[in-house]
């Protein structure tokens, strides 16, 4: 009976609501830009950003995009948005916004800013929100974004290359190659570890082929050493070793078969050569 009773005042509360609204009784939600000018929306929207509330900040420029897509603040306005989504870690709506600037302006003066916040889009979405608090390595996690943010980089220093943005461009496009390598010496490791010793030498053999110059080469050229002596392939193993030798001659692995450096802990692993 109760239930009954309740559902009914329920149900009256509802009607009485819809009533209520149609008649214009209750108050409707007030747009506070509606009569701010382009001019205000602009200022109120680069105040958002020192305020680092990007989520207001990329509101705002979005409404005055949409309010005069041609006007003097436009342009400016539509990248800020990339930019304050970015911030606000919507990496796949930054995407999508730096993406429709590039379509649409691709003579503008900024287009190398616009190259340059695409690169550092997919650069930090292979950290994630997490990783970049907990000091992840970028060449433990998938590897595609990475690609895609050092070609962006890529094209920014050979396309532009007075740009103010290049130097900082190809320092992180040599952070992005060097962890793309250590992420295939790491899948190398994967395989060694599961006793695939002949998948482990060719990944490691891949790496040094694509990222030749990268400093887990000297890694590569270890698991190559390591695996070939697990097959007994006794001269492929010195080959690989003289190769190391002869590129590294300070090695940690010639000397003691392991990598001392705390920041390549992960190669603690090896115990020795003589397995």
């Amino acid at each position: 009976m109760q239930a009954l009773k309740f559902s009914k005042l329920t149900l009256l509360a509802v009607c009485l609501t819809s009533v209520l609204a149609a008649c214009g009784i209750l108050p409707e939600k007030v747009d506070e830009t509606q009569s701010w000018s382009t001019s205000k929306l602009y200022a109120e929207a680069q105040s958002s950003m020192a305020d680092r509330d990007y989520s207001k900040a990329a509101k705002y420029n979005a409404m005055l995009v949409g309010r005069d897509p041609f006007g003097k603040f436009a342009e400016q306005a539509q990248i800020n948005t990339a930019y304050a989504h970015y911030k606000d870690n919507d990496t796949d709506q930054a995407m999508a916004d730096v993406n429709r600037f590039i379509r649409l302006h691709p003579s503008s003066p900024i287009i190398d800013y616009a190259y340059y916040l695409k690169g550092l889009i997919t650069f930090d979405d292979n950290l994630g929100l997490f990783g970049r608090f907990s000091g992840q390595d970028l060449s433990e996690r998938d590897p595609k974004a990475l690609e895609q943010s050092y070609e962006t980089f890529k094209y920014l220093v050979e396309h532009y290359p007075n740009s103010q943005y290049a130097k900082d461009a190809a320092e992180r496009m040599r952070y992005a190659l060097n962890a793309m390598a250590k992420h295939e010496v790491l899948v190398a490791k994967y395989y060694y570890d599961r006793g695939a010793y002949l998948a482990a030498a060719n990944r490691a053999q891949d790496a040094i082929k694509k990222f030749n110059r990268a400093p887990a080469v000297e890694d590569a050229l270890w698991i190559m050493v390591e695996s070939y002596k697990k097959l007994h392939l006794t001269k492929l193993s010195d080959d690989a070793r003289r190769v190391l030798a002869a590129t590294y001659p300070k090695s940690d692995y010639l000397t003691y078969g392991y990598k001392r450096s705390k920041r390549s802990h992960w190669w603690q692993f090896w115990g020795g050569t003589n397995s």
